[in-house]
């Protein structure tokens, strides 16, 4: 069943939101569902899913080798449908985005995808390729589904732009802590801090519906509530925990442990 207001359920009950992010696969089709599992039952607020690509270009090494391992494990578009599918069962109202690479669903065809996305519940696709000057089909299309389409924001993005990107995401604005592409960084920019304060004094005027949740290079619970002090309604770790996974391939249970009490730490903040 397609429920169109599961984000908008998340903002009116919570003020800022802690969003993990998995490659679907990674590193197999049991064991990204098991993790994925674990991080919903240790409180992630809502979901960001990767669908696997082969050419992944905004992302750094870290989620380009997760991304690599589910597709040598088998994972393809029906597989993430399975997967998520699967998901939805285990969480009626957990918010999912999905963040993929236009091609993915342009080559299979746009209609097609998305219907069945929708039917997998799934909530919000972010297409990490996709500016909103070829976004107009992709809007549409997502509107007939029940599925909100969401923009990024960079830091070189100018303000009349940003103003746009924001009109055109209704669910959240997926807003890049820096430039570059996915990675863990150590410590959050000065830079960042002040990006997502103008872009919060930028929006805020405009409707209090807007909301951002940010992303790239957070790696820390730290960084996370710095982010969420700074203005962003939501923060986004992903490369860390495909780290985590990379790194305990031969003890998965190990890493489920470390992403569950990371997301643990992140929940009791907000």
């Amino acid at each position: 069943m397609i429920n169109k207001n599961r984000f908008q359920k998340l903002w009116a009950r919570q003020e800022h939101v802690f969003m993990p992010f998995f490659t679907l696969g990674d590193p197999n089709f049991e064991n990204s569902f098991e993790i994925i599992k674990a991080a919903i039952e240790a409180g992630a607020d809502c979901l960001e899913l990767g669908i696997p690509f082969s050419d992944p270009i905004a992302d750094g090494p870290t989620n380009q080798r997760s991304m690599a391992r589910a597709l040598k494990s088998g994972m393809n578009f029906e597989r993430v449908l399975a997967l998520l599918t699967k998901i939805r069962a285990l969480s009626s109202e957990i918010p999912i985005g999905l963040l993929l690479y236009y091609n993915v669903i342009y080559h299979r065809g746009l209609e097609l995808s998305l219907s069945q996305l929708a039917i997998a519940g799934v909530d919000a696709i972010v297409c990490g390729d996709l500016p909103i000057e070829e976004g107009k089909l992709f809007d549409q299309a997502c509107e007939r589904y029940g599925i909100s389409p969401v923009y990024m924001v960079a830091p070189n993005t100018p303000d009349e732009r940003v103003k746009e990107i924001f009109k055109r995401s209704p669910a959240y604005t997926y807003v890049q802590s820096g430039l570059g592409v996915t990675g863990v960084k150590e410590s959050v920019a000065p830079g960042t801090i002040e990006h997502v304060g103008h872009i919060k004094e930028l929006v805020s005027p405009l409707s209090a519906s807007f909301k951002m949740i940010v992303g790239f290079g957070i790696s820390k619970p730290e960084q996370v509530k710095q982010i969420w002090s700074a203005g962003a309604d939501g923060a986004i770790v992903g490369s860390y925990f495909s780290q985590v996974i990379e790194k305990n391939l031969e003890d998965l249970n190990l890493a489920k442990k470390i992403i569950q009490e990371f997301v643990r730490e992140c929940h009791q903040s907000c």
